[in-house]
């Protein structure tokens, strides 16, 4: 079984996949950073040249390749749930988690990635927290419908975040087998 992190920009997928991972001694997988390595680009600069059409068939492809391995920990981009393509193709082998955050504090988040202009193509022409609140508005539906759990990530560690899957996901077994992690401060 795959667990795989759903969300909008900034609210945890990558920070919390790679820790998870490590957790459960499992690989991680960040589907943005698959597609910049097959490219020799970042995701702003294929969108850039090639545009969002491009990027979402490039993205249908890479979720496809992923979805053949079992056992992982992926970081999806923050606009894979608009493929009920993807949707499907992730539910037939894990569990879909909604790391889900509020405008403020995503766009929070985003101003203090350093990296974040760089790799991370602007959605809409609006201002940031303009940007921020419609496209919630747009995908929030989606991540609601495709998510098997939802977490609100706002007031937590990333390491209370991942105590949280796995709590979740103890019934499956897979927790019971991973090492235990103790709260810290990294949040």
């Amino acid at each position: 079984m795959n667990i795989y992190l759903i969300g909008y920009r900034a609210t945890g997928k990558t920070s919390v996949g790679k820790l998870l991972a490590s957790i459960l001694e499992r690989p991680f997988v960040d589907t943005d950073m698959v597609l910049a390595a097959r490219v020799g680009m970042t995701v702003a600069e294929f969108v850039r040249k090639n545009g969002w059409e491009s990027f979402r068939d490039m993205e249908r492809r890479i979720v496809k390749q992923v979805c053949t391995a079992d056992g992982q920990v992926v970081a999806t981009g923050g606009g894979v749930v608009l493929s009920t393509q993807n949707v499907r193709l992730m539910k037939s082998g894990g569990a879909l988690i909604w790391l889900k955050a509020s405008p403020e504090i995503i766009r929070t988040r985003l101003l203090q990635d350093q990296l974040s202009e760089q790799t991370r193509p602007a959605l809409t022409s609006k201002g940031l927290i303009e940007e921020i609140e419609t496209m919630l508005a747009v995908r929030n539906p989606y991540y609601h419908r495709a998510q098997d759990l939802c977490i609100e990530t706002d007031r937590l560690s990333i390491t209370e975040i991942c105590n949280l899957i796995g709590a979740q996901l103890s019934e499956d077994g897979i927790w019971n087998r991973a090492r235990r992690f103790v709260p810290d401060d990294d949040g």
